[in-house]
């Protein structure tokens, strides 16, 4: 997995984080401590490009979960929790759709797992990288 960041300014300034490779339980930190760093540097809006991520396993839900939870202030599950992390997203998925981070460009196969798993009511998903980023 290797994820670099972009900025881009709507109504608010946008980070675009873009997501290449697989994104799986031996890499899912990465994503993580990407939007941890851009938090840090003040971005509170943010663009998940997952137009270059094949594949995404469970572990990959646990990191967007998180992500959205950093993007707010909050500080996410520890994911060695395991099933403690993942109820923690039913219980977000549950509160309805958050507003900071949005995907964009979704793989088939990883629109279904996000699909699957209800993440397309919880995260705005486009096709567009200006709509993503107008969105704001």
């Amino acid at each position: 997995m290797y994820v670099t960041a972009t900025q881009a300014q709507a109504e608010v300034p946008v980070t675009v984080l873009h997501l290449i490779g697989e994104l799986d339980a031996s890499n899912y930190q990465i994503v993580i401590d990407k939007a941890k760093e851009a938090y840090a540097g003040g971005t509170r809006n943010l663009v998940l490009d997952l137009g270059e991520v094949p594949y995404m396993g469970s572990s990959g839900l646990i990191a967007f979960h998180s992500v959205a939870l950093l993007m707010r202030g909050e500080t996410p599950p520890d994911p060695e929790e395991g099933w403690g992390a993942l109820r923690s997203i039913d219980r977000e998925r549950d509160a309805g759709s958050q507003q900071q981070v949005k995907f964009l460009n979704p793989q088939p196969k990883v629109e279904r797992v996000l699909k699957m798993a209800g993440f397309d009511q919880f995260f705005e998903i486009f096709s567009d990288q200006e709509a993503a980023i107008a969105s704001f």
